[in-house]
């Protein structure tokens, strides 16, 4: 008798996605604004789950731009959907795509605007309450969350917007298939920013293992290509098809993280996305919390069914 296939609980954080077509139905025509251009691999892998998830539902992308050329003025159709990029950027830790943000929704107040999963992080009630003012003058803002935390935040300031809880964007790629066979034991992929915490560098100090972070997995020539992309795009006057350079760079840059991390058998991380990245692969894989909880939360409300990840518990 034929046994019957039990679903990975990655298959069902993919399906989650499909809420988004709430708000984005099959074959739209939008704006994709505010990709990265920049090394944060994490953001790379949210960037290509965002065109995956357009691509598998039909939705067809007219004009893309970044944080770096997006332009003072831009007239955009009002049929045209204006979606902005997920990740960990909302708040005043990251305040250029905060501006970038709140710009597009005081200057397009009768496009729909579709704000694709974000974590909210504001260190200053101040500044939290003068974004709900921008964001409350709008009537047809659709907010996706990653976490409950922000979604209770999101829901007591943001009066008029329509709020969801949603996985990540990355989760469109599930499943990546490693490129070798693992011939290493453990990637410790720690973060060296502003989010890495006094806990970390006390563990840092008893694992053994090959430590990572996207600022180093990437290789000083690698760095200069996408500065020197994202220079020729802030100054960019259109001759150039500079999205589509950087489309293709970015597979390497993505393809390069997928490598390394097909090289061990098992990671240690305090970078979601080095978490996110390990389920998409299947790899075993411990997630420790950032400075602010977003990783925690997240496990908590995602990806704690996955049998091969673990939440590490701190010395």
């Amino acid at each position: 008798m034929p046994t019957e296939r039990i679903a990975h609980p990655m298959d069902g954080l993919k399906e989650r996605l499909r809420q988004i077509l709430q708000a984005i139905p099959p074959g739209s025509s939008i704006y994709y604004i505010d990709y990265p251009v920049y090394n944060n691999g994490g953001d790379l892998l949210i960037m290509k789950g965002a065109e995956a998830f357009f691509r598998d539902n039909g939705i067809r992308v007219r004009a893309r731009y970044s944080v770096l050329d997006f332009p003072d003025r831009l007239s955009i159709p009002g049929n045209q959907i204006i979606v902005l990029q997920g990740g960990g950027n909302f708040g005043d830790l990251y305040p250029v795509h905060q501006r970038l943000r709140e710009k597009i929704v005081a200057q397009y107040p009768f496009h729909r605007i579709v704000i694709l999963p974000q974590t909210i992080f504001y260190r200053e009630e101040e500044q939290f309450d003068r974004s709900a003012l921008v964001f409350n003058k709008h009537r047809d803002v659709h907010l996706f969350v990653r976490d409950p935390s922000s979604y209770a935040m999101a829901a007591k300031k943001f009066d008029r917007c329509s709020i969801y809880l949603s996985p990540d964007m990355a989760h469109q790629l599930w499943p990546i298939r490693p490129t070798t066979s693992p011939g290493k034991e453990l990637l410790c992929f720690f973060r060296t920013d502003i989010e890495r915490t006094g806990e970390q560098g006390r563990l840092e100090t008893n694992v053994q293992g090959d430590y990572l972070d996207w600022s180093s997995l990437y290789n000083k020539v690698e760095k200069k290509s996408i500065s020197m992309i994202g220079k020729m795009m802030a100054g960019s006057s259109g001759a150039l098809p500079l999205h589509a350079i950087w489309d293709r760079y970015s597979d390497y840059l993505v393809e390069k993280a997928i490598k390394r991390f097909s090289a061990y058998r098992r990671v240690k991380t305090s970078r979601l996305h080095g978490h996110i990245l390990s389920c998409l692969m299947d790899k075993p894989n411990g997630l420790l919390d950032n400075s602010y909880g977003k990783n925690s939360s997240y496990y908590h409300t995602w990806t704690n069914e996955i049998p091969t990840v673990r939440l590490e518990a701190m010395p």
